[in-house]
């Protein structure tokens, strides 16, 4: 199982946001690559990257910050937010990014995210952000009157590398993560889930590496590792014997 620190990106400086509320942000540094050599340094492989900006832009918005990290990050860059254009992926694809993950438009815009997998094989990841098991879009400003479920199947034979999950209603509060509704959605797709939203510490990981043969692929944490709560070296072990 893969473990993703996040480094989430407003205005060029690293944040992280309450239940996806812009207005809600703590800002945890102003140098996005410096904190992706800390987590390299850890350990690390992997690393997911939002621009919240551009989520909500539907363009990139931290541009340059995104290109900082790539440079100093040697592992496996996984980058979301306001990607919405066949242009603005392979632009990215072609700066070095291994994954892209689509959110809004895969409600909005399915075809444009088939087309994408087909073209860029296992690089396209689906963001299925649900609040009340309801999908939400547009920086989770949005929220719809599709299953989350409902969703995911739209994808099953297009390719998709993986499916994103995230519980908006726990994101950044360290409750713990949803593990019942990223299991379940695992069972109920023949795709790999990424877990995320609200990881406390080394027990969701844990809980989450039990049901690796179910298709949880990974977990992206946050707000547990500024914060001290969750040790990146100790979760990335336990991650390894999933």
């Amino acid at each position: 199982m893969i473990v993703f620190p996040a480094i989430d990106l407003k205005q060029g400086q690293v944040v992280r946001l309450a239940e996806g509320d812009m207005d809600r942000a703590t800002v945890y540094g102003d140098n996005p690559a410096e904190q992706a050599k800390l987590f390299a340094a850890a350990g690390a492989g992997h690393l997911h990257v939002v621009d919240l900006d551009g989520a909500f832009a539907g363009e990139s918005r931290n541009r340059e910050a995104v290109e900082a990290i790539i440079a100093e990050f040697p592992g496996h860059v996984q980058l979301g937010g306001g990607i919405r254009t066949p242009e603005a992926v392979e632009g990215w694809f072609n700066l070095g990014v291994s994954r892209l993950v689509i959110g809004s438009a895969a409600l909005s815009n399915p075809q444009f995210v088939k087309d994408m997998a087909r073209e860029w094989e296992n690089g396209i990841v689906v963001a299925v952000d649900a609040r009340d098991g309801m999908v939400a879009t547009e920086g989770w400003a949005n929220v719809s009157d599709v299953p989350v479920a409902d969703l995911a199947r739209r994808f099953e034979d297009a390719g998709v590398a993986s499916l994103l999950f995230t519980d908006i209603g726990r994101d950044g509060l360290l409750k713990g993560c949803n593990i019942d509704a990223t299991v379940d959605l695992a069972r109920q797709t023949n795709m790999p889930v990424i877990a995320s939203g609200g990881v406390k510490g080394l027990c969701d990981i844990r809980l989450l590496s039990v049901h690796a043969s179910d298709g949880i692929e990974g977990v992206i944490t946050g707000r547990a590792l500024y914060d001290g709560r969750l040790d990146l070296a100790a979760a990335l072990q336990m991650a390894e014997q999933a």
